[in-house]
């Protein structure tokens, strides 16, 4: 095991995509901390946990944060890189036990995005001591559950990423289902239940993966307008319980499928 965890500690860190990744991250992550900062630097009223909270994870309660799109990339990149070049087959044959290969890939992985998440809070929380008065506490409800979710949330999407890459050995079917999946299809069927006929779709809402994975970082319950019904939304642990079960899923299937085939 300690073999193949440090072939791919070599693998991730020689490529200069993972360090591309992680850096446009925290620079795109910092740049809404900075924009949120600025907006609210006269507002006393404004800066509340909500604040803090946007601002920490870089808009994480009104979009999908920069720093889980782009590990989650990293997760794709660790697997599909391999079929892409296909060098898949001489890391079989360094590594023939298949199964140890991707649990060391899937730790490199998760250690990654708890480095790149961890450094983008540090940076955010650097830049919003520029404008507020004082250090906010980060102990008090609800960032002591939304910050560790985030993390949870960053790590859930880069396995995610690796998974979705095993199963379909493919680079651009994995990135398309990563992004199009939650700003698409969950967000239309999010929209197609606001209508009356459709309300059917209202108690689906809440079991959609990545709605219910967004829940684990967010400061308060998603507002999706005056008109829209209630979703009865699950709790944070709950809802991010689904979205770890999602992942879960599209892993084993892969896994078994990885198991299976000749590479």
């Amino acid at each position: 095991m300690t073999d193949a965890l440090r072939f791919e500690w070599v693998r991730i860190r020689t490529l200069r995509s993972t360090y591309w990744l992680i850096g446009l991250a925290i620079v795109l992550s910092a740049a809404v901390a900075l924009i949120i900062a600025i907006a609210t630097r006269d507002d006393a009223d404004a800066l509340g946990a909500v604040t803090v909270g946007n601002i920490l994870t870089g808009g994480g309660s009104f979009a999908i944060p920069f720093v889980p799109i782009f590990v989650a990339i990293i997760g794709v990149f660790s697997i599909g890189h391999e079929y892409r070049h296909g060098t898949i087959q001489p890391t079989l044959m360094a590594i023939p036990q298949r199964s140890r290969l991707l649990i060391a890939k899937i730790l490199v992985v998760a250690a990654t995005a708890v480095l790149a998440v961890a450094l983008s809070i540090a940076v955010n929380y650097l830049i919003g001591l520029l404008f507020w008065g004082e250090a906010p506490s980060l102990t008090e409800d609800p960032l002591n559950q939304a910050l560790p979710g985030y993390v949870v949330y960053t790590v859930l999407y880069a396995v995610l990423g690796f998974a979705l890459a095993l199963l379909f050995r493919s680079l651009p079917a994995a990135l398309v289902i990563l992004l199009v999946f939650p700003l698409i299809v969950e967000g239309l069927i999010t929209g197609l239940s606001n209508i009356p006929a459709l309300d059917w779709l209202v108690p689906v809402v809440k079991f959609l993966p990545f709605t219910a994975g967004g829940l684990l970082l967010a400061m308060e319950e998603p507002d999706f307008g005056p008109e829209a019904p209630d979703y009865d939304f699950l709790s944070r642990w709950t809802s991010g319980g689904i979205f770890a079960l999602f992942a879960a899923i599209i892993l084993a299937v892969g896994w078994w499928l990885f198991q299976k085939r000749d590479a």
